[in-house]
């Protein structure tokens, strides 16, 4: 028994021929390069840094990007597509760290220099380089008006001191697109520098043991008097804060959609245990109790997903959606935390076994109410648009 959720009903408004090319193509590269692998990457703690390449290769990396930097250009849903079937992996740490460029591309694209671009961006969408972005700070989660990482200039170089935490893909970036303070305290001091990690002074701590993401290397860095060339800025000095928050949007779009096919994914084992196992004499979906579980459960996914979708397509049409991605995202990381804490009370003691998917989904969904800005954040951005 399965539960299809892209239906010609609820998708045919967002999503046609060359998205469903996209999807076929991205899902034969999971069956073949990720899933008879993912367990043991997930205890690693990494993947092989070859599957960039081979991503690469399939135009999984590139995909919306443009054509001129070697990427595949395409409207947002082409990036929904390409995120939905790697979720499929049933890891999110891979989907994440796999993805990384895409929250450490956009600001270069968006601030940065024809020279810039053809630097920091082709390499990464050939999978030959990879790329992270570095805000957060072990003094400040949140609130990156607050950041602490300085970038003095000394002539025609920054020097950089300080340090990034919780980083993505930060154990084995080739490069990051750092916030760092180059002005007056709060927004109006800081600026993007691409720091490359073979400059001297940079370094990384060990790859950090978290909660859930297992596959996505994750590290604190730190930067000893970096000498970073004035000619790796983005944009105007003093000027990055506001591409940080555009760049915030399309992240929170993204852990959208991971939320949505966390509990997807979640929602389908569920229904497919319920249609296996024996209890009382009968299978668990001769329960009422668990048959309506399962219908809360669908109607969320269906309504979070949709909601998600309606603000990705104003988004993509240019429409300012700063309120509404923070309640998508919010909402969209309510309903993962239900359906993946139902699916392992569904599962019973096998839901909180190693082994069994759902396990993995509910560690995994834990940090994207979190990641790209916290609950309570959105709350508050939320709030600052309807009072």
């Amino acid at each position: 028994m399965s539960y299809e959720f892209r239906s010609k009903a609820s998708c045919q408004e967002y999503f046609g021929k060359a998205h469903d090319m996209v999807r076929k193509s991205v899902k034969a590269f999971v069956d073949k390069e990720i899933l008879p692998f993912i367990d043991d990457w997930e205890e690693a703690g990494e993947f092989p840094r070859e599957l960039y390449q081979k991503a690469a290769a399939v135009g999984i990396l590139g995909t919306g990007y443009p054509e001129a930097y070697g990427g595949i250009p395409g409207d947002i849903f082409f990036h929904i597509a390409v995120s939905e079937e790697l979720m499929r992996s049933g890891s999110g740490g891979l989907v994440a760290g796999l993805g990384s460029l895409n929250i450490a591309i956009p600001p270069i694209l968006s601030a940065g220099t024809e020279s810039q671009k053809q630097r920091f961006v082709k390499p990464v969408l050939s999978g030959e380089k990879i790329a992270a972005l570095a805000i957060t700070e072990p003094g400040g989660g949140s609130d990156v008006a607050g950041l602490q990482t300085t970038a003095v200039r000394e002539k025609d170089f920054y020097r950089v001191n300080g340090s990034k935490v919780f980083i993505t893909s930060g154990y084995r970036a080739d490069q990051i697109t750092c916030a760092v303070r180059t002005g007056e305290t709060g927004a109006h001091g800081i600026s993007l520098l691409v720091i490359e990690s073979d400059t001297p002074g940079y370094s990384v701590s060990e790859k950090y043991k978290k909660t859930g993401w297992w596959a996505s290397d994750t590290a604190q860095i730190f930067f000893d008097d970096c000498r970073v060339p004035v000619h790796n800025r983005l944009g105007d000095e003093n000027a990055g804060f506001y591409t940080i928050m555009e760049n915030f949007q399309g992240e929170r779009l993204a852990l959208s959609i991971m939320a949505n096919m966390t509990a997807q994914l979640a929602l389908e084992s569920a229904i497919a245990y319920a249609g296996e196992r024996d209890a009382f004499g009968k299978k668990l979906k001769g329960f009422q109790v668990t048959r309506h579980k399962l219908v809360d459960m669908a109607t969320l996914v269906e309504a979070s997903r949709e909601f998600t979708y309606r603000i990705a397509a104003k988004i993509d049409a240019g429409h300012e959606q700063i309120k509404e991605i923070s309640m998508a995202k919010n909402f969209a990381c309510s309903v993962s935390d239900k359906v993946t804490y139902d699916a392992v009370q569904i599962f019973g003691g096998y839901g909180y076994m190693r082994g069994y998917l759902v396990e993995r989904l509910f560690r995994d969904n834990r940090i994207l109410s979190i990641g790209g800005g916290t609950t309570e954040i959105m709350k508050e951005i939320i709030s600052n648009y309807i009072f």
